[in-house]
């Protein structure tokens, strides 16, 4: 299991090819939310997503075949990896699930990769990708179950913990990388905090069963939230360093972009505003004078979708 000198020497290497993103602070009663609260605009990450980070350290600590590289994504890794890729000098081909949002698939082909619309959920686009790995040979990205990936993903941990002082974060989980890398980086000295939709309730199943389960995805936050079991690795890890595991609705989701675009003038897709929607929400409430922050993880939406 990974730790924080792992995501660390993950930071190091990735850190060149990524963006420092921004970091507000807003005081009590911003955005419905009583107490202050820390936003990390990761949305504004290249490829409009976190998941640069850790597509760029999987390419940057591996030996990338002339093939090039394969991923599966309901779009936000997909456009990472193929924007890596590119950067990097890599051939890419993307299998990306039916319900991916259009904005996302036309990201996808703008960085010059091939892509392929198959199978109705990530799983089934996830293995076609991996047949199409065996016979190519080219080098599997995974989305989220690799540590190599989500150490990289939790470099945004150590990066926010630089920029603001918290004691609680709120992450958004689909698969389970983002919350394992940043747990693994920042778990053993501050309370993380789960939040899933109540149509992707992978990290909340598993919880409850005491190991990964399959569930059944539907919702707001499919396409990006979207995997039916979380990571084995991720699971681990969130076992042992996840305080805490809530679910929110899909209406608390619309809200939350709403009253981001609203009152901030910020574009964040369903799962980039889902860890904020438990705050607004009241499915996490925080102690008095307890300081919070969250990750606006993603904006790769039509914007008129939230105006």
């Amino acid at each position: 299991m990974i730790g924080r000198p792992e995501v660390e020497a993950a930071w190091r290497l990735v850190r060149p090819h990524v963006r420092c993103t921004p970091v507000i602070e807003l005081p009590p009663g911003t955005l419905g939310v009583a107490t202050s609260l820390a936003l990390k605009l990761e949305s504004l990450q290249l490829s409009g997503s976190f998941k640069g980070r850790g597509a760029f350290h999987k390419l940057l600590a591996s030996q990338v075949p002339a093939a090039g590289i394969v991923a599966a994504s309901g779009g936000n890794h997909g456009a990472a990896a193929a924007y890596a890729a590119r950067a990097l000098g890599h051939k890419a081909e993307i299998f990306v699930p039916t319900v991916a949002s259009p904005t996302k698939v036309a990201r996808l082909r703008s960085y010059g990769a091939v892509v392929h619309l198959v199978g109705a959920v990530y799983a089934e686009a996830r293995a076609l990708s991996e047949k199409r790995a065996a016979e190519t040979g080219a080098l599997i990205v995974p989305a989220y179950e690799d540590e190599v990936v989500f150490a990289g993903a939790g470099s945004v941990a150590l990066e926010f913990a630089e920029q603001a002082s918290f004691d609680t974060l709120l992450i958004a989980v689909g698969g389970g990388g983002l919350i394992a890398g940043c747990a693994a980086a920042i778990g053993e000295r501050t309370r993380i905090v789960a939040v899933e939709t109540e149509g992707t309730p992978t990290l909340y199943e598993a919880r409850r069963a005491g190991r990964p389960v399959d569930v059944a995805i539907s919702g707001i936050a499919a396409d990006a939230l979207g995997a039916s079991r979380i990571g084995t690795p991720n699971f681990e890890i969130a076992q042992k360093l996840v305080r805490d595991s809530v679910l929110v609705n899909d209406d608390a989701v619309r809200n939350a972009q709403r009253a981001l675009w609203e009152e901030l003038r910020i574009v964040a897709e369903p799962s980039g505003a889902t860890a904020l929607a438990a705050l607004m929400s009241g499915a996490y409430k925080p102690a008095s004078g307890e300081r919070v922050a969250t990750l606006i993880c993603g904006a790769n939406t039509d914007p008129g979708s939230v105006v």
